[in-house]
């Protein structure tokens, strides 16, 4: 008597329909684009003319570690330095603006959705920026509290405590954090929210160190290439980015970059998004050594900037 083979025959096909299944899903949640919103290019955000409307005439010096737009008062103001600290190369670009408006983001295609990347560099060039760092990759999750040049993109609060908490810039371009879920995307804008980051921990609160930094050990205490944003005062700024992964540069743990943060002044710091992404555009080209595995480097694609505007 032959054995029935119908048994075996339909646990293969369900094996092939599971793993079919799941490549799905993995290539859905981590290569398939999804374009959800296509965003016009922002141009001449900043209204640059006296008020009898002729235009200003400004000064304008740019070299290898500085740029500064001026005329009677600084417009912009942009100072570079490289530093050595705790094993690691980090990269500062202090800030200071005359106008909120100068502080914006962008995205990669200039499109809002899930697995849309470019170079930070790419991005920056396409959108006029002078100095620009990668953002908190957005598009690599669904969740968070998306909010950006004033729009409200997303407004689905992530339920883990320890990244829940969003960076919000307001009108006035000052840094204050909310817990995703306590207060709607639609309420901070009618409030002059105009830009949110979901990424964290926070670093620096009221220009204490947080205990964030610290909540999740095994993502803490381990030395990474980091990206970080600061506010040292009204309309002044830091960014922040180390390098990491190699010999001459390990990287941070984040309790290292929190302290790196509060040593140059910020009162309020956030973590964006590190690793491979870790870029620091500055007046053409990046200035720093990005890299995911320390063996090669070079860019990675991301899906958002934050970038000073150029000329």
């Amino acid at each position: 008597m032959k054995p029935k083979r119908f048994p075996y025959l339909w646990a293969k096909f369900v094996t092939v329909i599971l793993v079919a299944t799941s490549a799905y899903v993995l290539l859905d949640a981590f290569l398939i684009p999804q374009a959800l919103v296509e965003v016009d290019p922002i141009q001449n955000p900043v209204c640059e003319t006296t008020p009898d409307g002729s235009e200003i005439d400004k000064t304008i010096d740019v070299n290898a570690d500085s740029y500064t737009e001026s005329q009677t008062v600084i417009y912009k103001s942009i100072k570079i330095s490289t530093h050595e600290k705790y094993g690691a190369t980090y990269y500062v670009a202090d800030i200071q603006l005359s106008n909120p408006a100068y502080l914006k983001t962008a995205f990669a295609k200039n499109t809002f959705g899930r697995n849309i990347v470019q170079y930070t560099s790419t991005i920056a060039k396409n959108n006029n920026a002078i100095l620009a760092i990668n953002g908190d990759f957005y598009g690599f999750r669904d969740k968070g509290l998306i909010i950006r040049n004033g729009v409200l993109y997303r407004d689905k609060p992530r339920s883990d405590p320890y990244y829940n908490t969003t960076l919000v810039i307001d009108k006035n371009g000052d840094f204050k954090y909310v817990v995703e879920g306590e207060t709607a995307g639609t309420a901070l804008i009618e409030q002059g929210a105009t830009q949110s980051f979901s990424f964290g921990p926070i670093l620096v609160s009221n220009g204490e160190i947080s205990n964030d930094t610290n909540t999740q050990y095994w993502v803490a205490a381990k030395a990474n290439p980091r990206v970080a944003i600061g506010q040292v005062g009204p309309l002044h700024y830091i960014f922040v980015v180390v390098d990491g992964r190699t010999g001459s540069s390990e990287g941070m743990t984040l309790p290292e970059l929190a302290q790196v943060m509060a040593d140059h002044g910020a009162i309020h710091a956030y973590n964006l998004d590190g690793g491979g992404s870790s870029t620091m555009f500055y007046n053409g080209k990046v200035i720093n050594r990005p890299t995911t595995d320390g063996s090669s480097f070079g860019e990675r694609g991301v899906s958002d900037i934050v970038y000073i505007v150029g000329n």
